[in-house]
């Protein structure tokens, strides 16, 4: 609803290898220009703050646009694995029960599965693959 059909067509047929977020930009520029030659814009002042601030809004765009350029390192997802992996070893050792032979006070239950620390696991190895 942002644009006309004739508009989003201009738009689509634009050919450009990269992200086309700046064609907007371009004809918000076109058309403040032409609402200040023809009176509809009366000050000077008016179309440059609205400038100014179309170019602020531009450049947030363009700031966005380099984050989405430079993937992360591959380190980084080497490291977060390694750690997820290690705190579930870690977690699967440490949480496990008490042998109840050994007469432990408040130890009376053995569980053979950590089913909790499985399910850490699982959430933790799901929003690391996401």
């Amino acid at each position: 609803g942002f644009m006309t059909r004739y508009e989003r067509k201009i738009f689509d047929d634009l050919k450009s290898p990269h992200l086309k977020y700046w064609v907007p930009f371009v004809w918000f520029g076109n058309l403040a220009s032409k609402a200040r030659k023809e009176g509809r814009i009366r000050d000077s002042v008016d179309l440059q703050a609205m400038m100014n601030e179309m170019n602020k809004y531009r450049s947030w765009c363009s700031l966005l646009f380099g984050y989405d350029w430079v993937g992360i390192p591959l380190v980084y997802t080497q490291v977060v694995t390694l750690a997820v992996y290690t705190f579930f070893f870690a977690c699967l050792i440490g949480r496990q029960f008490l042998d109840t032979d050994q007469g432990y006070q408040g130890h009376d239950l053995d569980i053979y599965i950590p089913i909790f620390t499985l399910l850490q696991f699982f959430f933790y190895a799901g929003w690391l693959k996401v």
